[in-house]
């Protein structure tokens, strides 16, 4: 095939359905697999001569003029016109040059003067279905009621044909009785016959002997008779037997008619069905598709639920960690009050003074212990009672951090003794806060954890 890389010739004018029928496509589907070449056949007919810009194109559903086309491909021209191999042309068009939607689309053959000279009927570009797969489970289920319906039919001829031998029958033992009927016409007539002899006999007596002859002949008769009686009955008994068959046989054949019929309505019952059927099975594909959705959802909650939990699992352990050393500070700040409340008193016993009798007693408030206000008065043991009961004369020292004031004796160590009791201590970076700091204090210890 030529191929040419320049545009198609086409027109914009609307174009009328008159020429269509100068090329016949054949063999065309009613849809086409995407990602697969297709192939193009057309027939030319007698009354159509093909030029060198010739083209076929696909063109989707609707179109007006021919520059709507979507791809095309050239026309390549018969050697021989006349031929008829020559009438039987085809392109072929490359996959990557077609659709990817489902839209529906045809072909058309344009002459170099971008007039329509044929259109195929409409097809798609998709792929194989389920509903395309489930038809041959249908068609099975049909060829099985078609022969079913066959075995039916042969049934019903079969009943046909005895019901036809047993009128036959019928009509055999009709004719069987109406000749019995025509003896009893006989007999009849001999009896009358037989009493004219009779007559006759009494008239004459010489014919006595003909007369018991023919008495004899009448009772021969008259048993003949009586055993056709006996067989006429039993023919009608037949008779009537064989009607009801034949009614039976005919009631029959009227179920299997029935039967038919309601296998046909089963079959059209069945199609419904199916159809219902695919329908609930797309809308539970929906709903998987939607319990999938949420299930993700929930998962990714999930997760960020347990990732929460964890950070707050760990930060927990480092408040229990942390209350665990800030208990521990606490017990041993108690324990060193303990010890300096002892030394106090051991002091004071030194010096011969009474906690209760001295005049400065500096309040304390130790953070988480008993709330007692403890006294600490640090005079000179080498001094009177007098110099400590002179507390004016002695300097007063402040805490550095909480402001507490202390007496001059008070040294560094036992400052630094007291300072624990009264204020805050990172454990972590050695920070100290006062007693009214403590929840800076705890904020600043947390932020160590973090």
């Amino acid at each position: 095939m030529e191929e040419i890389t320049e545009d198609p010739p086409t027109s914009a004018v609307l174009l009328d359905h008159c020429h269509f029928s100068q090329v016949i496509f054949n063999s065309v589907e009613k849809f086409y697999v995407p990602g697969g070449d297709i192939t193009c056949h057309f027939t030319l007919t007698q009354h159509f001569v093909p030029r060198r810009k010739d083209w076929i194109g696909i063109f989707r559903v609707g179109w007006k003029t021919t520059r709507e086309y979507y791809t095309f491909m050239w026309v390549t021209l018969p050697i021989d016109l006349n031929s008829e191999p020559a009438k039987q042309q085809e392109v072929q068009f490359k996959a990557y040059y077609l659709p990817k939607d489902d839209e529906y689309y045809q072909f058309c053959y344009v002459d170099q003067d971008g007039v329509v000279r044929g259109a195929s009927i409409p097809f798609q570009f998709r792929p194989e279905s389920e509903e395309d797969i489930l038809v041959v489970t249908t068609q099975e289920e049909v060829e099985e009621i078609e022969q079913r319906n066959k075995e039916l039919c042969r049934e019903n001829q079969e009943l046909k044909d005895s019901c036809l031998s047993l009128q036959k029958q019928n009509s055999d033992m009709q004719a069987e009785l109406q000749r019995m009927q025509e003896l009893q016409e006989e007999l009849k007539t001999l009896k009358n016959l037989n009493k004219k002899l009779e007559n006759k006999v009494k008239e004459q007596n010489c014919w006595e002997t003909e007369l018991l002859q023919l008495k004899e002949q009448n009772q021969k008769m008259s048993s003949e008779n009586e055993k056709m009686g006996v067989r006429v009955d039993q023919l009608q008994a037949q008779l009537s037997i064989q009607e009801k068959e034949m009614e039976k046989l005919v009631e029959g054949d009227q179920d299997k008619t029935e039967q038919l019929e309601h296998l046909k309505k089963e079959n059209g019952q069945l199609f419904l069905n199916l159809t219902e059927q695919r329908e609930h099975q797309k809308k539970l594909e929906q709903t998987v598709e939607e319990l999938k959705q949420k299930e993700t959802t929930a998962t990714r909650k999930q997760q960020e639920l347990t990732d929460q939990n964890f950070d707050l699992s760990k930060r927990l352990s480092e408040n229990e960690f942390m209350y665990k050393v800030l208990q521990g500070e606490k017990e041993r700040i108690e324990e060193e009050n303990d010890l300096l409340k002892r030394e106090n008193s051991r002091l004071l016993s030194y010096m011969g003074l009474d906690l209760d009798s001295l005049p400065y007693q500096v309040p304390t408030s130790v953070p988480g212990g008993a709330g007692q206000n403890h006294g600490l008065v640090y005079g000179n043991p080498y001094s009177g009672i007098q110099e400590s009961s002179a507390p004016n004369r002695l300097s007063i020292k402040k805490c550095p951090t909480c402001r507490a004031e202390f007496v001059d004796e008070v040294d560094d160590h036992t400052l630094e003794q007291y300072m624990p009791v009264i204020c805050l201590s990172c454990p972590i970076c050695d920070k100290i806060f006062s007693a009214d700091e403590r929840q800076i204090f705890e904020d600043h210890v947390f932020c160590h954890s973090l």
